[in-house]
């Protein structure tokens, strides 16, 4: 194998590899966009019974525009955390979280909450 040889070979490894990396690095940019908006919720638990009637609200949301809150917009941090009291009425209640991104899909979450 010549020299001339070699560095062609190398030149197509090296342009290979960093066409690899910026497909790659694409794939993982576009991925969290694809996904669309998450909601996670850490307390209340769903179905909990409480004996508060003012309780907060706890959660965060991946790859969103808003959250709203029975259909008012609640504030969200910097890295999407949200805290957000509610007062409760007796008996049943459903809270309705509902996440939308800047692409127009939308996800929801319903917590089903017990006031005694």
């Amino acid at each position: 194998m010549s020299r001339r040889e070699t560095k062609f070979y190398f030149k197509v490894i090296i342009i290979t590899l960093f066409l690899i990396c910026l497909f790659g690095y694409s794939i993982f940019e576009v991925w969290k966009y694809a996904t669309g908006p998450q909601i996670t919720i850490f307390s209340p638990e769903n179905g909990v019974s409480v004996s508060e009637s003012l309780i907060s609200i706890e959660g965060q949301g991946k790859n969103t525009k808003e959250i709203t809150l029975n259909d008012r917009p609640i504030v969200v941090d910097e890295s999407g955390r949200f805290s957000e009291k509610i007062l409760l009425s007796y008996g049943y209640n459903i809270l309705d979280l509902e996440a939308r991104d800047r692409f127009g899909k939308t996800t929801e979450k319903k917590l089903q909450i017990v006031y005694k």
